[in-house]
């Protein structure tokens, strides 16, 4: 099964989450995943001014593993799976204070980070979208209640760790995995507080008391730890905040990063075609010099001629097989292969290709989806839309997979990030000025804004399922202004 989730992450770039659920009883995953994009042509992207360089330059990958999904209910009550691994970690550490114990608790912190973060965000995602308005303020009150049994309780795990300076690492890393915990309630609880005062006002002051008073609880114990939080008017502070946020976030988060050793696809195949093209061309410049050796003889000023005339030839016969092998390769291969790999065994590979298309060659499927109207049409008659074939082969060791996880991982994540900026290039303004009446003589200005779409359709195969989806970007000259499920 393939899962794909697209949002925008900042102003210029569009994220695009994409899952690949594994069997892992089975040794080969595989999946597909082809990528149109729809440009406008006005935008100037086409195959001479957005070469394959430009669009690799503007694509970032991140391949890492799915998180472990457990709910916050299931972390705050019961002997949940995470607790018990991170108990026996420090309980290890304690009693050897040996190298690869000191790693386990690492490990172990970092996953439970994760695990909790993922938590958070599906307990206010379920109460902000799925809740019914009846439900809301009790799955709230249980929020605030699970999340002050899973940090009370991580927190006395950390009285387990020596109070040696030989403990010192492992103290730091359950001390970083503290305050990154309660970063991530924070932001939050800020989060499930935005969303029920805009959709609903009763709840939100039926449980506004509580949710902000864990708000308070975790800002004490922060200060209380001499960590750094944001404060009013203090530009200096809150810029460390923001950037102490981020290296927590990023120490919390490598442990399911996958190494990804990538190269370029089918290189033996590229050198042996050039090889190929060579000894043709040498063929022809050969044959070409004996024929004339033999009827003008050697030293004679035909065979001078002809031999420079053979060599101009070979060099552009030479190229032309170059051409005509890269374009037959290109059907087969791609351009580039990465070998993914945790621990030093590799689970699997990743190919990608990218090559801009005409109409005819857009399955019927996908132009439907598209849906242009009338008038898109109409102008599609001067100013087609240009349109990017994005191609991925996906190929998942789920026995691999399974063999270097202690938990239940589901598969992996594809997270590409997007660059929009060389699209913005030749935009019009955003601000469009327009006139209206106002009573009966007066008239006003006002301003529209000026938008353009980028519409994304994707085919993800998985091994006899087909789906479809369909994305549409919605840009500006300032960036991205938001992005459609249609």
């Amino acid at each position: 099964m393939i899962d794909i989730q697209v949002r925008s992450k900042d102003r210029f770039v569009v994220e695009f989450k994409i899952g690949y659920v594994v069997d892992r009883k089975r040794a080969r995953n595989d999946f597909v995943v082809n990528t149109w994009m729809f440009v406008p042509d006005w935008l100037g992207i086409n195959a001479m001014t957005y070469t394959k360089k430009q669009f690799y330059r503007d694509v970032n990958s991140v391949i890492r593993l799915m998180t472990p999904v457990y709910s916050l209910q299931e972390l705050a009550e019961g002997d949940a799976l995470p607790f018990r691994f991170l108990e026996v970690a420090f309980r290890e550490f304690a009693s050897t204070e040996e190298q690869d114990a000191l790693k386990e608790v690492e490990y172990q912190v970092k996953m439970f980070c994760s695990i909790v973060k993922s938590a958070l965000r599906r307990g206010v995602d379920r109460i902000r979208e799925e809740a019914s308005p009846e439900e809301r303020e009790g799955l709230a009150v249980e929020y605030g209640l699970c999340v002050r049994k899973i940090l009370r309780r991580y927190r006395l795990l950390g009285e387990l760790l020596p109070k040696a300076e030989t403990a010192r690492e492992a103290r730091q890393f359950h001390a970083f995995g503290d305050e990154s915990l309660s970063n991530r309630v924070e932001y939050q609880s800020f989060r499930l507080l935005d969303a029920l005062r805009g959709e609903d006002a009763a709840c939100f002051q039926a449980v506004k008391a509580d949710v902000l008073g864990l708000v308070q609880e975790e800002l004490a114990w922060r200060r209380s730890r001499g960590w750094v939080v944001a404060e009013k008017d203090s530009p200096d502070r809150n810029r460390a905040v923001v950037f102490r946020f981020r290296m927590l976030r990023l120490f919390t988060q490598t442990h399911l990063f996958l190494d990804a050793n990538r190269k370029k696809d089918g290189q033996m195949a590229e050198q042996l075609s050039f090889s190929v093209a060579a000894g043709i061309s040498m063929v022809f410049a050969t044959i070409i010099s004996f024929v004339f050796q033999q009827k003008f003889g050697n030293f004679t000023t035909p065979l001078f001629v002809a031999l420079v005339i053979s060599y101009m030839l070979k060099d552009r016969i030479k190229e032309l097989t170059r051409y005509y092998f890269v374009h037959r390769l290109a059907k087969k291969y791609y351009d580039n292969k990465t070998e993914v790999s945790m621990k030093g065994n590799v689970v699997g590979w990743i190919k990608e290709g990218v090559d801009f298309i005409t109409d005819d060659h857009v399955p019927a499927e996908v132009a439907g989806m598209r849906g242009r109207s009338d008038l898109l049409e109409a102008n599609n008659r001067h100013w087609s839309e240009r349109i990017i074939l994005y191609r991925n082969l996906v190929r998942i060791d789920g026995k691999a997979l399974d063999g270097n996880v202690q938990y239940d991982v589901r598969g992996i994540h594809d997270i590409l990030y997007f660059n929009v900026s060389s699209f913005l290039l030749k935009m019009e303004d955003a601000d469009v000025p327009l006139s209206l009446p106002v009573g009966e003589e007066g008239y006003e200005t006002i301003y529209g804004e000026r938008v353009y779409y980028i519409h994304f359709m994707f085919q993800l195969k998985s091994g006899d399922d087909v789906d479809y989806k369909h994305f549409r970007l919605i840009l500006s000259r300032e960036g991205i202004v938001g992005v459609e499920k249609l």
